[in-house]
């Protein structure tokens, strides 16, 4: 059971969670769509909330009817929302406030991520210098959400036991991923409904969210 020192850090999804990017990946999906001659839906967008990104172009390959490799289709995704977010960041509501509060509190902060890092580039360029103590991105892990390795990679970098952190997600997928890797998971449903798991708590936003309202999670888990 988590003790007086929980959690021992926080661990961030960033699509859906920290930002609401989501709309800008459909928007470039549609686009990739239009531009190549293929066939796309909302619903399937939305299959690919949280999914690692190469995954995610297999499946766009095989839906969309395009004939790009799934790597090419990254490539073109990454340039539609590098271009949507470097015009602006599109913050979800309380994620910058409860982010300081936990720097000021001296609690570890880790970005974990499928976006690869161009696309995470700009959104930390807009946070304070040190925000995150740790960022694992898409581009630097073997295998992506739904496997561990992503929450698994950032605990260690910052030297902490999985069981002794939060991790903050907005989807299934990522819920998947952080509670295989042994985190108490902190669910903040967005685009997608998130079932429930023994190892998820629930809350409709992170607004009003303080430090000490997260150590009272670790009762919880």
């Amino acid at each position: 059971m988590p003790d007086d020192r929980w959690p021992a850090a926080v661990l961030w999804d960033m699509d859906g969670t920290l930002v609401d990017t989501e709309p800008y990946w459909i928007a470039s999906e549609f686009a990739l769509a239009e531009e190549h001659g293929g066939t796309w839906s909302t619903e399937q967008a939305l299959n690919l909330v949280g999914l690692d990104l190469l995954e995610s172009g297999r499946y766009i390959r095989e839906h969309m009817g395009i004939g790009l490799e799934p790597s090419e289709i990254v490539e073109k995704l990454l340039d539609g929302v590098v271009a949507r977010v470097s015009e602006a960041v599109p913050w979800r509501p309380g994620a910058r406030e409860l982010l300081a509060e936990l720097a000021d509190a001296g609690v570890p902060r880790a970005l974990v991520t499928m976006s690869y890092r161009r696309f995470v580039a700009p959104v930390l360029a807009t946070l304070p210098d040190g925000t995150f103590d740790v960022v694992v991105t898409g581009d630097i892990v073997s295998h992506g959400k739904p496997h561990p390795e992503p929450y698994l990679k950032a605990a260690r970098e910052l030297r902490l036991d999985p069981a002794d952190c939060l991790a903050i997600e907005d989807s299934n997928t990522g819920a998947r991923s952080a509670e295989a890797a042994g985190c108490l998971v902190l669910v903040v449903p967005n685009h997608v409904p998130v079932l429930d798991g023994d190892r998820r708590v629930f809350r409709d936003s992170l607004a009003d969210l303080d430090v000490a309202d997260l150590a009272a999670l670790g009762s919880l888990g």
